[in-house]
């Protein structure tokens, strides 16, 4: 049988020695895992990218925006039927809307209050709470466990103000400001972001609520 002579190399002009058909060998399997290994990353990368194009599809999005105008009075009327107080839904000017209305409940405290958050004209927050029967340390908690600076009087109810306008707190939250007034067994707490003459007008919107309000209040029992 006729021995086949070596295969000239183009770029060597002459038959390769052992050592360079090796050499050439383990450069073209290199090569070749590297290919393997940059294919196998696009198809991991693509994947990934397909679950999470399923995950975005299938998730619900609401399409109610978080700056949404709550009715207030139709979630109160709603909700009344457990207070024998009068929910407060007060009519105030443009430029006032609420994102919030529902009933809270304190376990730790035992207080169930009605909630409202308001932003106002100038896009500021005020949260309005208001509960029969509730207790120092349910009141507390509402205004960041701050202390009282003064009083003042708006449409005939005494409010006692929060002014923590200054502090610089790190724990205050939205408790920048806030006003509290007892009255016809009930406990009203406005605590938010606004200025003083925003909390003012809130609370001038509340004052025939709260002067309206039996002298002995609390919530409904269930049967």
């Amino acid at each position: 049988m006729a021995v086949r002579a070596p295969r000239v190399v183009a770029e060597l002009g002459r038959p390769e020695t052992p050592e360079e058909t090796a050499a050439r060998k383990a450069e073209n399997s290199r090569k070749h895992r590297q290919r393997q290994t940059l294919k196998n990353l696009v198809l991991a990368l693509a994947a990934s990218l397909g679950v999470m194009l399923v995950i975005v599809l299938l998730v619900p999005r609401s399409s109610t925006p978080l700056d949404r105008d709550v009715d207030v009075a139709a979630v109160a009327a709603q909700a009344q039927a457990g207070f024998s107080d009068e929910l407060a839904a007060p009519e105030l000017p443009a430029g006032w809307r609420a994102n919030a209305a529902e009933v809270r409940s304190s376990t730790a405290d035992e207080v169930t209050a009605w909630y409202v958050g308001y932003l106002t004209p100038g896009d500021e927050y005020i949260g309005m709470y208001q509960a029969a029967g509730a207790n120092p340390s349910w009141v507390s908690t509402q205004l960041a466990r701050t202390l009282p600076t003064g009083s003042t009087a708006v449409d005939g109810i005494d409010w006692t103000v929060y002014d923590n306008r200054e502090s610089d707190a790190d724990d205050l939250g939205n408790a920048k400001y806030g006003l509290v007034a007892e009255t016809g067994g009930q406990t009203v707490v406005l605590v938010g972001t606004a200025s003083p003459e925003e909390f003012a007008e809130l609370a001038a919107a509340l004052a025939p609520t709260i002067q309206g309000s039996p002298a002995s209040g609390g919530s409904k029992s269930s049967d």
